[in-house]
């Protein structure tokens, strides 16, 4: 029964780490999705720094990145 008890406790930990991990696939694509809406918004001065955190509830992400400028919208009357 321990030995049960312990491989539980291996898969359930590997199942939690897999979790956490996002590969460099999904990073690089959600860093190049974040930098293209950033510049739709901003004149964006160098690149995307997506940050990626575990916390109680899921996730805590951050995205950041310098701009010159902020893109005003006009609405037409």
């Amino acid at each position: 029964m321990k030995i049960m008890t312990e491989e539980r406790r291996r898969i359930a930990r590997m199942l939690e780490q897999d979790k956490e991990d996002m590969n460099d696939e999904s990073r690089s694509a959600a860093v190049r999705d974040f930098g293209r809406v950033a510049r739709e918004y901003f004149d964006v001065d160098g690149g995307v720094a997506l940050t990626v955190g575990r916390d109680k509830a899921g996730f805590t992400v951050s995205v950041s990145f310098r701009a010159d400028r902020v893109k005003n919208f006009t609405t037409l009357r």
